[in-house]
């Protein structure tokens, strides 16, 4: 693990042979992460009532879970839980650990926040395209907080921050292309209006993770 961050410190330093000083060790506090976890899984929550109530669909597993929904009624929490189950093992050998926990504690409280948020908010008029936008937005900073902590909601982001980390793909790029996939196959469920919405939805999320998660611009260990 020491080599592995040392790998990744030298890349982002301007000499080969600089070593970081501790004013320079930005690792979170533990009372960071847990507001962290908490603040960036109750936004999520938030986006993803205003698709559920608009009937959007967004991309990752997420968006899987939400197609179930519309599909069968059941609950997105109990759905959005289970299907990330099988994901925890790639998280533990590409990503550690702490990472593991902190996206399993995250996608927990994706889960419960998700089923409590409509009981505690009420929609009386939402128009889809705010519904589509704000939703989009909200999910991609509730993602940006998750990530920015070393921990993501399971499925696409953990292979996402791991190709980010280890090739430097754009998490948010990758992200968006897989999402498309998953929009593609929406059209078989959903109404056209519905899924345009949706993919402008998605474009909002991911530009938001793209443009303000890149390599080296923020890293913080623990």
């Amino acid at each position: 693990m020491a080599q592995t961050n040392a790998t990744m410190t030298d890349t982002n330093v301007s000499t080969a042979t600089q070593a970081p000083s501790k004013k320079d060790d930005i690792s979170h506090r533990l009372y960071e992460d847990v507001l962290a976890l908490l603040l960036g899984t109750m936004v999520v929550s938030l986006g993803v009532t205003l698709y559920s109530e608009s009937v959007l669909v967004t991309g990752s597993t997420a968006g899987a879970a939400l197609l179930i929904e519309h599909a069968t009624g059941l609950s997105f929490g109990l759905i959005f839980f289970v299907i990330n189950l099988p994901f925890y093992w790639l998280a533990f050998k590409r990503m550690g650990i702490a990472f593991t926990l902190k996206t399993f504690i995250a996608v927990g409280l994706v889960s419960g926040f998700s089923k409590l948020t409509p009981m505690l908010v009420d929609f009386q008029m939402l128009n889809p395209v705010y519904a589509a936008i704000s939703g989009g937005a909200l999910m991609g900073i509730g993602l940006l907080m998750l990530f920015r902590h070393r921990a993501g909601l399971g499925g696409i982001n953990i292979l996402a921050l791991y190709l980010q980390e280890h090739f430097g793909i754009r998490a948010g790029y990758f992200q968006l292309a897989v999402d498309m996939v998953i929009l593609i196959i929406a059209f078989l469920t959903l109404p056209f209006d519905k899924v345009l919405l949706s993919i402008l939805g998605a474009v909002v999320l991911n530009l938001i993770i793209a443009l303000n998660h890149r390599p080296g611009r923020y890293l913080a260990a623990r």
